[in-house]
């Protein structure tokens, strides 16, 4: 008797923009909600922009490609970004001037098929690639990733005209602004507009931190039941072998690791640390390590505060691709979280920080939601705000801290990162969606 074969696998397409080999903001869960979608039993194909993109405007990481698992299969469509193709230099010249009235109207055309700058152009062409793919291999499962919103119309379109279970993956939020937690659009938007029809349709909303979620419950009590939250997470790829920590028999290394956009406080971050030189061992290092901004070109107002932070003997590192990360933290023992402040901040890098096993300092407002990740973590020392002398004070004490771990402080600190493993955040959602699937 021939053995029974095992039903197909469900077939999700995960819709995203930055997908490797981009380097932008969100990647890392990108690219691990596509590998843990396979693990759940699903055939993934993921929709995204052609590679040549991120490597012409954001940056990129090749060796992001190497992680992807082989059954994943990509549907790559071209991406144009029109605004970026009209340069403007700034020197009050006539010809400049009507280089930026052409930009304006670009960006105002391309608003037109979705309101969203610099993205709402692809609405169409994501769309119909979408369909396309439906039309080939039925799609039982649409997930979206955000930002950019774009891709929740694309979504939206599978969900409303082939009844397709959607989610909708929120990495921030349309609507608020994280960092001041006003509300950016009037209810009577098109953005407001398109968003209510994008949550109603929609069959999960998925939410990195509860302030985020609970903003969006508040807005659309309706919908309130379908929304969760699947934090970001670590892994395994970038800290599953960093080393133990040192012992503390030699003068500590202080390390950043992330995107040091705009809103990061590294001035006042040098300045804390030019103060602490006074309490701080002597021979104490600082390293700062990332991309100046979110695109390819450094932003200067970035590369303004990291000259200062050099002038005053900080290092600067520059960019650590993914397969890199783990050396880098190798190197650090006390580990500087700088964030923009926010009570819906929580940041994608402070799980992969107590992954490490490290003492951490939090140099952001203790209301930003990363304080709720670093709840009960062992080693974590909280600035009371972001002035230099409150920054120096916790310089200061994360090196009491770093001195003073011992086994169970270290043991601790694997327990509270073991929750935020990605397989430990995103598998169960993952399985909850297959196992709601009709004949599953």
């Amino acid at each position: 008797m021939s053995k029974p074969e095992d039903p197909p696998r469900p077939h999700l397409l995960y819709i995203v923009w930055g997908f490797p080999p981009s380097r932008g903001g969100g990647v890392y869960r990108a690219l691990a909600t596509a590998n843990e979608a396979v693990r759940a039993g699903f055939r993934v194909t993921v929709l995204t922009a052609e590679e040549q993109v991120f490597r012409r405007y954001t940056g990129s990481d090749e060796g992001l490609l190497e992680l992807l698992d082989p059954a994943v299969r990509v549907r790559r469509i071209p991406f144009r970004w029109p605004v970026r193709e009209v340069p403007v230099t700034g020197d009050g010249s006539f010809r400049d001037t009507l280089r930026r009235v052409r930009r304006k109207a670009i960006a105002l055309w391309g608003r037109v098929p979705f309101p969203e700058t610099n993205y709402g152009h692809w609405r169409r062409p994501l769309t119909q690639a979408a369909l396309t793919i439906h039309a080939e291999d039925p799609v039982d499962l649409v997930v979206a990733t955000a930002n950019p919103n774009v891709t929740f119309a694309a979504a939206h379109t599978l969900a409303q005209h082939a009844k397709i279970p959607s989610v909708l993956d929120h990495r921030d939020a349309w609507l608020l602004d994280v960092f001041s937690g006003a509300t950016v659009k009037p209810s009577r938007s098109r953005e407001a507009r398109w968003e209510r029809r994008m949550v109603s349709d929609a069959t999960e909303l998925w939410f990195v931190n509860e302030p985020i979620r609970d903003w969006h419950r508040q807005r659309y009590p309706q919908s309130a039941p379908k929304m969760h939250v699947v934090p970001n997470g670590w892994d395994g790829e970038a800290v599953g072998h960093v080393t133990p920590p040192r012992p503390p028999d030699h003068s500590p290394t202080f390390g950043y690791l992330g995107t040091i956009s705009a809103k990061v406080p590294i001035a006042q971050l040098a300045q804390g640390w030019e103060l602490a030189q006074r309490s701080l061992p002597d021979g104490s290092r600082l390293v700062l390590a990332g991309h100046a901004g979110y695109f390819s070109a450094p932003d200067p107002r970035v590369t303004s505060a990291l000259d200062h932070a050099a002038a005053l003997g900080i290092e600067i590192r520059g960019p650590v691709p993914k397969r890199a990360v783990s050396s880098f933290y190798d190197e650090i023992d006390i580990l500087v979280l700088a964030l923009g402040d926010g009570r819906y901040v929580t940041s994608g890098k402070v799980y992969e920080y107590i992954a490490t096993g490290r003492p951490i300092v939090a140099v952001f407002s203790p209301t930003s939601a990363a304080t709720a990740v670093l709840a009960g973590y062992p080693g974590a020392v909280q600035s009371v705000s972001t002035e230099p002398d409150d920054i120096a004070d916790a310089l200061a004490d994360a090196v009491r801290a770093w001195r003073d771990t011992d086994a169970t402080d270290l043991a601790e600190r694997r327990l509270v990162a073991h929750r935020f493993r990605r397989d430990q955040v995103l598998a169960p959602a993952l399985r909850r969606l297959r196992d709601a699937l009709p004949d599953n």
